[in-house]
């Protein structure tokens, strides 16, 4: 029978309580839990064949893992890199990717592709998309910005951020805006429906049929939607819609109107009508700063859910479509809830303006 040498074990506080998490975490690899185990039950003065009996091991399998931590402790545990083939792809070559990635672009395109990142660096298509997805670089993809410079950019954030969260009491917060030029487009020929294994189909071009313009005003506070359909958008369609807002808004209560800055709404008639209501207030948003307005977020709802795939053969008819659509919304509003405060808004526009400026140098 071998002989096994007996290696006394004793833990530091710190030790004891990493070998405790690894025994008891479920993501551990279950070696690595087992061995910890062995460790605990033999500093706990457990002999080695108690411990082989408990754990259900051979003796050997204490002994040795007893050896290991005694000579290499925690480290001693984790498994050693086992033989195998040799790494294809060089640091070398994942800085290269990455830096012409960063800082270059092909002869003959605006952006790189696996492809020819893969001609150009000598490597395999697969080996840069991996690359790629390690660092999250996606060439391909491209999206817009546009920063205000309007001069009272700061306040007009906070005043209306200061809307959202905290309205004020007996009042009303409107989100107003008008999507102008909606098209009444029907497709030159039937649409194909939905079959299994195959899509919606539709013809490319269509025909037109006329435009109509919206004016909606969404209630911050309980999701409804005021809106209006009309063949222009001028001044005196913004009245009457201002006009509109008066009849719906209970008389008790002021209104808090948020819109954008577009000459409709500056014209000394409507300066005259909101003389003649003192209730109506009136916020805009900065320039270029459309995402301000929560109303937009609703006309994105419109816009995926009715008009994209829409067809229409008459104004009229988008017209009747786009009411029924705003009555099955006020059934049940669903009111889009702001939630980053103005100091959020700043820092996180302030930390884009200063990575702006780095990338220049």
């Amino acid at each position: 029978m071998p002989s096994f040498s007996v290696v006394p074990i004793e833990l530091s506080e710190a030790e004891r309580a990493q070998l405790e998490s690894w025994s008891r975490r479920w993501t551990t690899a279950h070696a690595l839990a087992l061995r910890s185990r062995i460790v605990l039950l033999v500093a706990d003065g457990l002999r080695t064949g108690q411990v082989a009996e408990r754990l259900d091991v051979h003796r050997n399998t204490v002994a040795k893992w007893r050896r290991r931590f005694a000579a290499e402790r925690l480290d001693g545990l984790v498994d050693e890199p086992r033989p195998g083939r040799p790494r294809t792809v060089t640091d070398a070559h994942v800085d290269a990717v990455i830096t012409r990635t960063l800082e270059s672009t092909p002869r003959d395109a605006t952006h790189w592709s696996t492809r020819s990142m893969a001609a150009e660096v000598g490597l395999t298509q697969s080996a840069v998309h991996r690359i790629w997805k390690a660092f999250g670089l996606q060439p391909h993809r491209a999206e817009t910005f546009k920063l205000s410079r309007d001069p009272q950019f700061v306040a007009k954030v906070r005043d209306i951020v200061g809307l959202y969260v905290n309205p004020p009491e007996r009042a009303v917060v409107l989100c107003v805006d008008e999507k102008s030029q909606i098209q009444a487009l029907d497709r030159t020929q039937p649409i194909l429906p939905m079959q299994p294994g195959l899509p919606e189909r539709a013809t490319h071009d269509y025909k037109r049929h006329g435009t109509s313009s919206l004016y909606a005003a969404l209630d911050v506070g309980s999701g409804k939607v005021i809106g209006k359909l009309h063949g222009r958008h001028r001044a005196i369609e913004f009245k009457r819609f201002l006009a509109t807002l008066d009849r719906e808004v209970p008389a008790e209560l002021d209104v808090h109107v948020i819109l954008d800055n577009s000459s409709t709404h500056k014209t000394p008639a409507i300066q005259k009508w909101l003389t003649a209501h003192p209730r109506f207030v009136l916020h805009f948003t900065p320039t270029s700063s459309s995402w301000l307005n929560l109303v937009e977020r609703w006309f994105a709802e419109l816009t995926t859910k009715k008009l994209r795939r829409g067809a229409h053969r008459s104004v009229g008819q988008l017209n009747a479509d786009i009411r029924a659509w705003i009555e099955t919304w006020n059934e049940d509003p669903k009111p889009f809830v702001w939630t980053k405060t103005a100091d959020q808004i700043l820092d996180s526009i302030a930390r884009y303006c200063t990575r702006i400026n780095e990338s220049r140098h």
